[in-house]
């Protein structure tokens, strides 16, 4: 084969996929991101808007399963990098299947998400929608990306392979405050499958971790076992949450919320530990 033929060599560092994507933003001209505020979809909104300016528009899902903290959090950061940004009302709480919880939960609520980014891109001339899925994501079992494929949703960074550690690095390297953000996923990851997602539980979630972290504690996880509430935090925070006079005030903060039971759990957090390896958040 001649050698003019040859298709170019894929970029192998973070800094040549970074080209790469600018590269492959430019072609694109205009796109929706979908943009949950986490490391990946921040990077990637980031980068699009030095790129493309207004002709990129970052869309966050809002519904009762995004925490205040987050929502938050994404306007902070789309108002610091002015990045043109939106929320969209999204209504999977009306879905039975979303309701029900399955093992595949996630795949209901990107279909909704999905689904209300369409007409958005039709009446903003956008030619692309896209996600903030990585590579290493390939790896998981993702109820989402099904989704993402079903709507035709571009993953670039997916496709320029980069790995969680290239879009940390790259973020750093732009001083991000997401570069080592812990992984934040829906508050209806907290709840075991099978049993209902309902708005209560979603506001108990949210209470009830808004208190553990006003108690100090910087990665947590309520999860929500009807009358019980699990707490999950780093396990080297777990000596000073043993510690009888800050276990009172856990169960102080947490039994007003309508759990009987408070537990901590000594294996710590860890991510999916509802879930398995069905899930694309947790």
């Amino acid at each position: 084969m001649d050698a003019d033929l040859l298709p170019p060599p894929l970029p192998t560092t973070a800094a040549e996929k970074e080209d790469a994507l600018r590269a492959w933003l430019r072609e694109t001209q205009s796109l929706i991101i979908a943009f949950s505020g986490g490391v990946d979809s921040s990077y990637l909104a980031f980068i699009a808007c030095q790129e493309l300016g207004d002709r990129a528009l970052a869309v966050t899902g809002r519904s009762p399963s995004l925490s205040a903290a987050e929502e938050a959090e994404v306007t902070r950061f789309v108002t610091r990098y002015g990045l043109r940004h939106a929320f969209l009302e999204t209504r999977e709480l009306e879905s039975p299947d979303y309701v029900a919880n399955p093992a595949n939960r996630c795949y209901f609520c990107k279909r909704e998400l999905f689904a209300r980014l369409r007409p958005l891109a039709t009446r903003h001339g956008a030619t692309v929608i896209c996600d903030g899925a990585n590579a290493d994501d390939l790896a998981d079992i993702r109820p989402g990306r099904q989704a993402a494929n079903e709507q035709g949703v571009v993953s670039p960074l997916v496709q320029l392979g980069f790995t969680k550690a290239d879009i940390r690095e790259r973020s750093r390297r732009w001083e991000l405050p997401t570069a080592d953000k812990p992984a934040s996923p829906c508050l209806a990851s907290r709840i075991p499958h099978g049993q209902p997602v309902t708005l209560g539980k979603l506001a108990a979630i949210e209470r009830g971790e808004q208190a553990l972290r006003a108690l100090g504690f910087r990665e947590v996880r309520l999860r929500h076992h009807d009358r019980l509430a699990r707490i999950e935090i780093a396990p080297e925070e777990l000596p000073r949450a043993l510690d009888p006079a800050m276990a009172a005030r856990l169960v102080a903060a947490l039994k007003p919320l309508g759990f009987a039971f408070i537990a901590l759990d000594l294996e710590g957090f860890r991510s999916g530990s509802l879930n398995g390896a069905a899930a694309d958040q947790a």
